[in-house]
């Protein structure tokens, strides 16, 4: 089932805005408020669609409603473009049943601001090469709406440290140190809500991670109209599959929480730890990001940014030059640190 958003002044496509969170159309300017439609269950395109409905590799084949040209698309795609007319297109039945989002956080990022945010961030980027920083070669900004699986966790785990508290004092020319030992326990039971994972086979795990936090005060009960003007996918792994990934996660979260719990001491060192989690939700939600493919040097850069906040991840090219220079330059600052602290310390100043 194709969906698409008609103006109902002037007939053409309207797609969501970003600055002012309608579905608004570039033709006559007409906004409509995203409240005014409703996704429901789907249940007409699953009765509609039943026995072609979308399980596994299978790839349906879609008709856009616009020029009637048929829609390739993936089997992971769930809203594009018509690659003829170009008119938004979200692929109804890709969205039902156990595809079917509950939360959205809409784009609140424009695509003309996700160019300009990212050609300052290369301005500021110290070791890249001169060239790179001019920013001149973005080669396709794509906002996508990336899978995402929320959990609701429990955390539990036990802890024994070793600790020391270190103490010196004077005994006339004597200086006398005194180290005291510890075992510390450390018993816990936390309760961790909307953790992500993201959910997509094409997104590396690591560059997703990196462009959290995204602020859940402006998630959204899902609705398809956030998708018009954007692609989305559906996630490739069920909440199951992920929870290994999360549970990972939240155990270093719950080694991080007993860590700084210890305080007081001069050293401490975990010894033996015992960490737990159980899932007791997970939800289904999409996430805005920008991916900006870049040209250089024979060579495609791959970077994604926050559809939401404007935080960048990525890995450019680095200036050979300018990273020698600048090991070169710590390591004369370093030097000189250590003869002034030698001098201060009653040293023969050597240079």
């Amino acid at each position: 089932m194709v969906i698409q958003y008609k103006c109902p002044d002037c007939g053409a496509d309207m797609v969501f805005n970003s600055q002012t969170g309608k579905l608004y159309c570039d033709s006559c300017g007409h906004s409509e408020e995203i409240e005014n439609y409703t996704t429901g269950d789907f249940q007409e395109f699953e009765e509609h669609f039943h026995s072609s409905a979308f399980e596994g590799d299978e790839v349906n084949q879609y008709q856009c409603n616009n020029c009637g040209a048929i829609l390739l698309t993936d089997k992971d795609t769930t809203a594009s473009t018509c690659s003829f007319c170009g008119s938004p297109v979200i692929l109804g039945d890709r969205l039902s049943g156990v595809l079917a989002p509950s939360k959205v956080i809409p784009f609140s990022i424009s695509k003309s601001e996700a160019e300009a945010a990212f050609k300052k961030w290369c301005r500021h980027g110290l070791l890249m090469p001169k060239d790179f920083k001019q920013a001149d070669r973005i080669k396709n900004l794509t906002g996508m709406y990336v899978p995402f699986w929320l959990y609701d966790l429990q955390g539990q785990g036990e802890a024994i440290a070793h600790c020391t508290r270190i103490h010196t004092h004077d005994e006339g020319d004597t200086i006398v140190t005194r180290t005291n030992h510890f075992d510390v326990y450390r018993k816990v039971d936390l309760r961790y809500n909307n953790v992500p994972a993201d959910a997509s086979e094409k997104m590396p795990d690591d560059l997703m991670d990196k462009l959290e936090p995204f602020d859940y005060n402006n998630m959204k009960e899902f609705n398809t109209p956030y998708l018009a003007g954007f692609i989305s996918e559906k996630y490739n792994y069920t909440d199951r599959e992920m929870f290994p990934r999360v549970q990972q996660r939240i155990t270093r979260y719950i080694d991080n929480y007993i860590s700084e719990s210890i305080k007081g001491y001069s050293t401490k060192n975990i010894i033996n730890r015992d960490y737990h989690a159980r899932q007791i939700n997970a939800e289904y939600a999409l996430f805005p990001v920008w991916m900006v493919y870049y040209d250089y040097n024979h060579s495609e850069y791959t970077f994604a940014m926050n559809g939401q906040t404007g935080k960048i991840a990525g890995k450019p090219p680095l200036s050979a030059a300018k990273a020698v220079g600048s090991a070169a330059g710590i390591t004369l600052f370093l030097f000189i640190i250590c003869r002034i602290i030698t001098v201060l310390m009653g040293g023969p100043l050597l240079w």
